[in-house]
């Protein structure tokens, strides 16, 4: 279905403001991963320790992905959005005034818990706001906004806590959170309480097959056990935990990984993170987002369209494998680049399938059950990689484990995810 011109575009404002959400959620995350000499400094932290202090965060955040499901669609977006952010925010300011190490691991604790129904519940909206068509595009906007959050954000963070210390930097992240909470307080509804939503765009919303809103089915939504038993479910999350175990490796370990195996100071490791996430940028939005909602408009098949470019992208995603032989700058940050392109450009898809197989009011609980494989892997990638390079005093063998884990992904796509069928309504 075509968009007619006279639609209004107001849908995309939600998309918008969902994707700076989830650019000040990643800001809050790396700002640990380039703080690490800081820290040494501050507390004497050793590497393994600072590993678990990276997953930390993790933690709480994979613990509240099934409960925030089950929230998000008990109580909607907006509610449990309103409070997240401002525990998020908290979480920010207390991490800066931190007098201890047992301190600030108590505040990313809290950071976790604070973000924990951010994808979720940007999943169930881009579901209500956007016909099938557009969700990719949708998707895309807020899922780049973590790959550009890390491109912008460790250098700016790394500037400013060359210049002004790791308390300021935390600080800032603080602000910026409160600042998004005003926004979010004040934009977002979904469309049956917008008052500004025109007749034709919400006729165009509805149409264009997106989840409609059923108060009835509010109250329960598809149980848990149910929808975990869907060998569609299993796949997607299958999939997409090895997608996050590469993406949370490189989230955390790429600075101190260009530092110590490449021999580069802080300064120049914060600058040339930022190349692999740029291009992650523009793979998630314009491959993944763009270019897959351009050919399914075009009428090409739409399962077969988000198969090629979710399996194809995870594959890609296998030139991690390639960092673990790489010995100059250029050669890793090809590699880098290739991987995190691919894994980028799957990612919005992999986050619009939990809007088009969940049954009605479910998507928050099948958007957690997603988030929480995929926390697994946010938890276990800077653990396992600060033993592997503690023990090996090389980053080789954790590109190594982590193509391993992609190669088991590519294969629940396959033959668990198959042809993203719908998942049927509990009787």
């Amino acid at each position: 279905m075509s968009q007619p011109r006279q639609v209004p575009r107001r849908r995309w404002r939600i998309a918008w403001l969902l994707g700076f959400g989830v650019l000040v959620n990643y800001f809050d995350r790396v700002n640990l991963s380039v703080s690490q000499g800081a820290l040494h400094d501050t507390f004497g932290i050793s590497t393994v320790t600072f590993g678990y202090l990276l997953s930390a965060y993790s933690w709480t955040y994979a613990l509240l992905q099934l409960p925030s499901g089950v929230l998000l669609d008990r109580f909607g977006v907006r509610r449990v959005g309103r409070v997240s952010t401002i525990l998020w925010s908290v979480a920010s300011f207390a991490a800066a005034i931190s007098t201890g190490i047992g301190a600030f691991f108590a505040s990313r604790l809290l950071l976790g818990i604070g973000e924990a129904p951010t994808f979720p519940g940007n999943a169930k909206a881009t579901g209500y706001w956007f016909p099938q068509q557009e969700r990719s595009l949708a998707t895309a906007i807020f899922d780049a906004a973590s790959k550009f959050s890390s491109a912008i954000g460790v250098p700016l963070i790394g500037i400013l806590l060359l210049h002004f210390g790791w308390r300021w930097s935390f600080a800032a992240t603080g602000f910026i959170s409160l600042l998004y909470f005003v926004l979010f307080y004040a934009l977002y509804r979904n469309p049956s309480e917008d008052a500004l939503l025109t007749p034709a765009e919400r006729e165009f919303i509805q149409q264009g097959g997106a989840q409609p809103e059923d108060r009835a089915s509010t109250a329960r939504g598809a149980p848990l056990a149910y929808l975990l038993a869907q060998r569609e479910v299993c796949g997607l999350a299958l999939g997409f935990a090895s997608y996050n175990y590469s993406f949370y490796l490189l989230l955390t370990w790429l600075p101190s990984y260009l530092s110590a195996a490449l021999h580069f100071d802080l300064f120049h490791s914060v600058l040339y993170t930022s190349v692999p996430w740029l291009f992650a940028t523009f793979t998630d939005l314009f491959v993944g987002g763009w270019l897959v909602d351009a050919l399914i408009q075009k009428g090409w098949n739409p399962t077969r369209v988000r198969q090629f470019v979710l399996i194809g992208g995870t594959a890609l995603g296998l030139g991690i494998f390639g960092a673990a032989h790489a010995h100059s700058p250029v050669t890793a940050l090809f590699w880098i680049s290739l991987s995190l392109g691919g894994l980028s450009a799957a990612a919005p898809v992999g986050w619009s399938i939990p809007s088009l197989i969940a049954p009605r009011e479910s998507v928050g609980r099948v958007g957690g059950i997603l988030n929480f494989c995929n926390q697994l892997s946010a938890i276990a990638a800077p653990i396992l990689t600060g033993y592997i390079v503690q023990g090996t005093h090389s980053f080789s063998g954790a590109f190594v484990a982590a193509a391993v884990f992609l190669v088991l992904g590519i294969v629940g796509y396959i033959f668990l995810l198959g042809n993203m069928r719908p998942v049927p309504e509990p009787s």
